[in-house]
């Protein structure tokens, strides 16, 4: 199995990042609804998790779809599920839904998993083909130039009594987390392991899919991108 079928369907993996920012999320989902304006429509969340994103975009009023690989991911999200908010375990490299979204999301780095950058261009033409001709594809990765000249070696923290062991890597133009875990008598082990893709590589696969680029920003207040500065690569393509 590849790290991303067993590390996200991890119990520890929520763990792990349970300190998460609700209020920034909700904070950017305000931001970009605002300055894209729009107010209604279908949106799809691509690598949803457990649907925090999908859940405030659909208080905010839109009919959201969220999918996501792992099962117990989709099993908490569909716990959330009313009449207009969905959520469905499928493999963001094939196409949901043709021509049947208003905006396409992949939110918080849900991107750059995979070992063949033919998957990578594969997720993005499916994210493209779910859209409605003039739709909006918005897409937040990490800012690797920032990541990398930043990039803290080793660190080890404790959570609700499970020690985390943690060293990151660049290799082969991935960036890697090693993850070790014990938790009382049991001893475990995962990666993450993403790409670290540039505006460069992002520009390249949207022209590839025929998507043109309309914002770049840099964090969440939809500030500026700047390369060796910015928090976030977050990129706005209409089809």
């Amino acid at each position: 199995m590849k790290w991303f079928e067993t590390w996200f369907d991890s119990k520890y993996y929520h763990i792990l990042y349970k300190h998460r920012d609700e209020q920034e999320a909700k904070k950017f989902l305000d931001n970009i609804t605002q300055y894209l304006n729009i107010t209604k429509g279908k949106i799809l969340d691509v690598g949803c998790g457990k649907g925090r994103h999908a859940k405030y975009f659909n208080e905010l009023g839109f009919n959201v779809v969220g999918i996501d690989l792992s099962l117990n991911s989709i099993a908490k999200a569909k716990l959330n599920e009313t009449h207009d908010l969905k959520f469905y375990k499928f493999d963001m490299r094939n196409v949901f839904k043709e021509n049947s979204f208003n905006v396409v999301t992949n939110l918080f780095t849900s991107f750059g998993y995979f070992d063949n950058s033919l998957d990578e261009q594969k997720t993005i033409n499916a994210m493209v083909k779910n859209l409605k001709k003039d739709g909006i594809l918005i897409i937040d990765f990490m800012n690797v130039k920032k990541i990398i000249n930043n990039l803290v070696s080793k660190e080890s923290k404790k959570i609700n009594s499970v020690e985390f062991y943690i060293t990151r890597e660049l290799k082969d133009n991935y960036i890697l987390k090693n993850i070790s875990i014990n938790d009382q008598d049991l001893s475990l082990k995962f990666q993450e392991k993403v790409h670290a893709l540039t505006l460069i590589d992002f520009s390249e696969m949207l022209q590839k899919a025929s998507m043109s680029i309309v914002d770049i920003f840099g964090n969440y207040n939809l500030d500026d991108f700047n390369a060796s500065q910015s928090e976030r690569l977050i990129l706005i393509a209409r089809k």
